[in-house]
């Protein structure tokens, strides 16, 4: 059975939130704030972190006001007009609609989080000895991030289809 278009694209949409909150239950449930776990020594760490801003905590110190317009109207405005894309452009190649819908799904599963509980909960973390250390993130994260490489590829790497008129 082949699923439709959108049905693909919603299915891949859903799937990387329900991972997302999945995760993030799991994780709310059993580890404690402030708490570290090494999962390899000092190179990869699992924490609880309840992140108020976005992007490394960004804008955690903005008044009410801009934090309800920059990290919850807008991005909602935004990645609606996403989803609306994705389901209505149907010139996009396979590659592009795969990261498009996980950039969706990690935007939505993330602005869920600061509806249901006013932060975001973030919990993983990489430090390869100092040389390169990333910020503390979430499955959400690693969905947009994964979507960012992907449109980059195809922007750069993929053939592109030209039509002769």
């Amino acid at each position: 059975m082949k699923l439709s278009r959108t049905a693909s694209i919603l299915l891949l949409i859903i799937l990387n939130i329900a991972i997302d909150q999945i995760s993030k239950v799991i994780v709310r449930a059993t580890i404690s704030p402030g708490e570290r776990i090494k999962v390899i020594d000092d190179i990869f760490l699992m924490m609880n972190v309840e992140n108020e801003g976005a992007f490394l905590g960004m804008g955690s110190d903005m008044n009410a006001t801009l934090k309800l317009i920059f990290l919850l109207v807008l991005p909602v405005l935004v990645l609606g007009y996403l989803v609306y894309y994705i389901n209505t452009n149907k010139s996009l190649d396979k590659l592009s609609l795969i990261a498009l819908s996980c950039i969706a799904g990690g935007g939505i599963a993330n602005v869920f989080d600061r509806i249901a509980f006013g932060s975001v909960t973030d919990f993983f973390y990489l430090d390869f000895g100092g040389m390169f250390h990333t910020g503390i993130f979430n499955v959400a994260d690693m969905s947009v991030t994964f979507g960012m490489i992907v449109l980059l590829y195809t922007s750069f790497f993929a053939k592109k289809k030209t039509v002769n008129a």
